[in-house]
């Protein structure tokens, strides 16, 4: 699937109206095709086909753009001149956002076109009806650099009120001008933010990562995995952002990794508590009438950190979805996409019981529930080979003495800087907030506090759980702090990213960077999802304290400065997960590293290797032709076929020297 931003596929209702307001004729389909086309005179249209039917064209002049619930997969189009108002609905976020880009920017983006006179457009009409040839139509072509540049330009030029998006405040008028000289030739615009560069969304997808996305449009069973920083939370908001929100179901094993991707917990979405009770019980649970209509409404189930999920738990809901659904094919039909990596944090166990079947894979129906297996294998947190090289090793539990005398050199290592400290990474969250109470507390001044605001009061609770930013947080001057948002990649403004409070203006804290850049942290939002599809928010600023930090917080966080002591590990992989945080070697110093504390779970490196086989299987391409048809000497290239899967079946995750 090649993503094109002139096409979009959703669900399209279109009114007509009178001269007084009163709607008169309607059309409303299920699914439309939207392509942006031009005809012969370069005007730009919107062609609506509905699925076998005859096409429709609206000509885009003297339209109004209504987007505030883009994210929603919902934007209309008020026609002016014609009347008509085109509403969409269950359209892919992603695709939505740059359908309206690319309208917004060949709207505003071309220097001849937007400048043309009126006279001169008269004399083209005039000559194109003489000629006496029917209107072609053809799709409009990509969008460039130059348009982008224009486009953004024009941004903040134009009066407040414009035909396609409200032009921005006086303050960032100044931040375009800045842009224009130094923005990413790339970058693609922030979703609800047409023409605004340097977010998460400007990053592209690699080749791999595209072909993981193609089988998840393509409506197969997905299980992707990948070290520690390979992009797999970004690459599943992406596919969540390209599929139609009806139906699909984005939810994590935490409550930290579900607000990461805009989610809810798994076992707030199957609505069988822990799933401890008996099968029985379970489906009787998610008989109730709130819980069955979740299941039966979900087409496209995500999770996130398939790792932490346990078997058990993993086979009772697969049971529950065909139960509930009445449809004995795995997962009730359901489209399942599984993200996660075994080598890193596992489930937590309650019961040696329960250790026989820890592992989702160990379940009886993991098998028959996926299609498609991939693996991401380039790192793109770290940059540093050595790195990336010692965290692969470290991944599956080996340690040799030039490794072992690598980290241990870390801990001479001087990575403060600017009056900002290492941040502790603790095994046990406890430790973290009792070490951030007692530093804050040993601070001269008074404490200021940050109340969050959140949509529903009465679920607090149950946003602390999921959200990283608190509901109260308290700071005083010279406060050690970490940035819990993305708001300036490019800047280095990025979640985990270290800083000290410098100041307070205006009631907002000024913090100074690692990297010497000061920001005023303002409220920002954070999104998450009820198990029946509601939506809670919390508005805070984006602070947490951290003069320390615990390993199973840490998720999705990219750590300039991280002090760890390994003694206290208590489970397989969380060495290597506290470790991967850290963004290169220079920034982490570790205390007692004894290799011993660095193990992986053998079932999950057996695991591993039939997944490599299984890897192999699909992708490899068949060397010659078939049996039957095979001509005398071509058998060499079958044997070598062999030979290479065989070894590549005996080679390790890494290769150890």
């Amino acid at each position: 699937m090649d993503l094109n931003d002139a096409v979009l596929t959703c669900a399209v209702n279109i009114h007509w109206t009178n001269a007084v307001g009163e709607v008169g004729r309607k059309l409303a389909y299920r699914t439309a095709t939207l392509r942006l086309v031009r005809n012969d005179l370069r005007e730009m249209f919107v062609e609506v086909t509905p699925e076998k039917l005859k096409p429709l064209k609206l000509k885009l002049k003297d339209m109004m753009v209504h987007k505030k619930f883009m994210s929603e997969g919902k934007a209309t189009f008020n026609f002016k001149a014609e009347q008509c108002a085109l509403y969409l609905s269950n359209a892919p976020p992603g695709t939505l956002m740059l359908f309206l880009r690319t309208i917004f920017v060949k709207m505003n983006g071309s220097e001849g076109e937007q400048q043309e006179t009126p006279s001169a457009l008269q004399k083209k009409i005039r000559e194109h009806m003489l000629s006496g040839k029917p209107s072609s139509f053809e799709e409009i072509s990509p969008v460039t650099t130059a348009e982008m540049i224009l486009a953004r330009k024009k941004a903040g030029l134009l009066s407040r009120g414009s035909t396609t998006t409200p032009s921005p405040a006086a303050a960032k008028k100044r931040r375009y001008d800045e842009l224009k000289s130094t923005e990413d030739k790339s970058a693609v615009p922030a979703a609800k933010k047409l023409y605004q560069a340097d977010t998460e969304d400007s990053l592209r997808l690699s080749e791999e990562q595209m072909e993981v996305l193609r089988a998840c449009t393509a409506g197969k069973n997905v299980f992707f995995t990948g070290s520690a920083g390979t992009g797999k939370s970004f690459l599943l908001r992406k596919i969540i952002s390209a599929l139609p929100p009806d139906g699909t179901v984005a939810t994590a094993s935490t409550g930290v990794a579900a607000c990461l991707i805009g989610g809810t917990t798994l076992h707030a979405f199957a609505g069988i508590g822990g799933g401890d009770a008996t099968m029985a019980r379970c489906l009787e649970l998610s008989s109730r009438p709130m819980s069955a209509r979740t299941w039966r409404n979900c087409k496209r189930l995500i999770i996130d950190e398939i790792s932490m999920v346990d078997g058990q738990f993993f086979e009772k809901i697969e049971a529950v979805a065909r139960q509930i659904r009445r449809n004995e094919r795995p997962f009730g039909g359901i489209q399942l996409i599984l993200c996660g990596d075994f080598l890193q944090l596992p489930p937590v166990i309650k019961s040696e019981v329960d250790a026989k079947q820890r592992f989702c894979f160990q379940s009886n129906v993991w098998e028959s529930c996926i299609q498609c297996v991939f693996e991401l294998k380039q790192v793109h947190r770290q940059s540093d080979p050595e790195f990336v090289k010692i965290l692969n090793h470290l991944r599956i539990g080996h340690v040799n003495d030039g490794i072992a005398a690598r980290l241990v050199s870390t801990s001479k290592q001087k990575i403060e800087g600017n009056g900002i400290l290492a941040t502790q990474l603790c095994s046990h969250t406890k430790d973290a907030a009792s070490i951030n109470e007692s530093k804050l507390e040993n601070l001269s001044g008074d404490k200021v506090l940050f109340r969050a605001e959140d949509s529903d009061a009465g679920m607090s609770k149950q946003l602390d759980q999921q959200v990283q930013a608190p509901s109260q947080l308290y700071l005083k001057l010279n406060a050690q702090v970490m940035l819990l948002k993305n708001i300036n990649i490019a800047n280095g403004l990025v979640n985990g990213a270290r800083g000290v409070v410098v100041r307070l203006e205006q009631g907002l804290p000024i913090v100074r960077f690692k990297n010497n850049q000061e920001y005023a942290c303002k409220h920002e939002k954070w999104i998450i999802k009820t198990a029946t599809g509601g939506i809670l928010t919390r508005r805070q600023v984006p602070l947490k304290l951290a003069w320390a930090f615990s390993i199973h917080k840490s998720q999705g966080l990219t750590l300039d400065c991280v002090e760890m002591s390994l003694s206290k590990v208590f489970e397989a992989g969380q060495a290597y997960v506290a470790l991967s945080r850290a963004k290169s070697l220079n920034s982490v110093r570790i205390l007692d590293f004894d290799a011993k504390q660095v193990w992986a779970n053998p079932q999950v490196l057996q695991f591993y290797k039939g997944f490599r086989r299984r890897l192999i299987d699909t992708t490899m391409i068949p060397l010659g032709p078939k049996n039957r048809d095979k001509k005398p000497g071509e058998g060499k290239s079958n044997s070598a076929l062999a030979k290479l899967k065989k070894s590549l079946m005996n080679k390790p995750l890494v290769s150890i020297s």
